[in-house]
């Protein structure tokens, strides 16, 4: 079987992985000459990489939370839910791979179509909030350290994470409604089944952007301003131990980060490119190179969002101490298990040698 990106195929959607990335050339009643190669080569490389990077790094921080953890915190509940849905997305990424690997062959179940559609906002906007509500925990404790203990505990955690997944599951449920469709001779997934209005899909793109994305990252700047200069004032007056303010530090700059390279590009081309799709003349003469531009950075931007269940295990690594510690402590024990049943062993030989003498 030939790789699809080493062929050329005319397409009329060149970036069908939902709703809001499909490009339907000819919903202005004009055909644009287009190559799914590019799509297909970017979304393969980067989905062999997500899944088993996503899947054993997420699976091997969930047992560290479950296991490990003597002591359940409000931030450990977050993680939790944090690297339970970076495991139920990175669970999809297969089926997406057979689907590009085929060339645009989905053979699979229409609910199995319409289930991997929904996990990736599902997994967007959960670790959006998720990624939040640690902000806002280390906000809390470090402005308010002495109260932080009775504001912050594991069962008002656990009512915000409950809060979250059906927030997001509910306004998600939307992209349950795009299921498999018959196109040029195939069984098509991730393309939608008619038309719609253009402008209806870029108010659904505004109410994602406003609560799934620029609310989000208000408040955690916001939160970041407070600690920043809560750290300032605690640096003058020596209250704080070093321990905590870069532990602190870490936090903001792997989230920040987060932020910034998965999720910020991604809302941003996504909103240019369906103003385009709305406002722009389709009779322009550079129309169609315009919109091939516009779609092939959305592809790009598509694969650095659905990376973050990769980078998000770096979060729990290199801004948790507790984390860290865990893995050191549980190493410790089963080395001295380990060195203990070695011992053990040595001595009955040893014993049974000399007594045979």
């Amino acid at each position: 079987m030939t790789a699809p990106w080493l062929t050329s195929q005319p397409s009329y959607v060149t970036n069908a992985s939902d709703l809001f990335e499909t490009v339907i050339s000819q919903s202005h009643n004009k055909t644009c000459s287009s190559s799914d190669s590019f799509k297909f080569l970017a979304y393969t490389v980067t989905y062999c990489i997500a899944f088993p990077v996503g899947l054993l790094c997420n699976i091997a921080a969930l047992y560290v939370f479950l296991c490990l953890t003597p002591k359940k915190s409000a931030n450990t509940v977050f993680t939790t839910n944090l690297a339970l849905s970076d495991i139920g997305f990175s669970l999809t990424l297969p089926f997406r791979l057979v689907y590009y690997l085929r060339g645009g062959q989905w053979d699979f179940p229409d609910w199995l179509c319409r289930l991997c559609i929904f996990s990736f906002y599902l997994n967007l906007y959960t670790s959006v909030l998720f990624l939040t509500g640690l902000s806002v925990l280390r906000c809390i404790a470090v402005v308010y350290a002495v109260r932080s203990k009775s504001l912050i505990t594991v069962r008002r955690a656990n009512r915000a994470c409950l809060g979250i997944w059906m927030f997001v599951a509910l306004t998600s449920l939307p992209f349950l409604f795009s299921g498999i469709i018959k196109r040029e001779g195939k069984i098509r997934c991730f393309e939608p089944s008619g038309l719609g209005s253009w402008k209806r899909i870029l108010v659904m793109n505004y109410i994602a952007l406003t609560f799934g994305f620029l609310l989000p990252f208000f408040i955690i700047l916001v939160c970041y301003s407070s600690i920043i200069h809560k750290l300032i004032r605690s640096k003058q007056r020596h209250k704080r131990s070093k321990k905590s303010k870069q532990r602190a530090i870490r936090l903001m700059a792997v989230i920040l980060a987060t932020f910034l390279l998965c999720f910020l590009p991604y809302h941003v081309v996504r909103t240019i490119h369906l103003h385009a799709m709305v406002g722009m003349n389709p009779n322009h003469p550079q129309w169609c190179k315009i919109m091939e531009l516009l779609q092939k950075v959305l592809v790009v931007t598509l694969c650095l969002a659905a990376a973050n269940s990769c980078f998000n295990p770096l979060l729990y690594y290199f801004s948790g101490e507790r984390f860290r510690e865990n893995i050191r402590n549980s190493s410790r024990l089963r080395s001295r298990s380990l060195t203990s049943s070695f011992s053990n062993g040595a001595f009955q030989w040893k014993g049974k040698v000399s007594f045979s003498l």
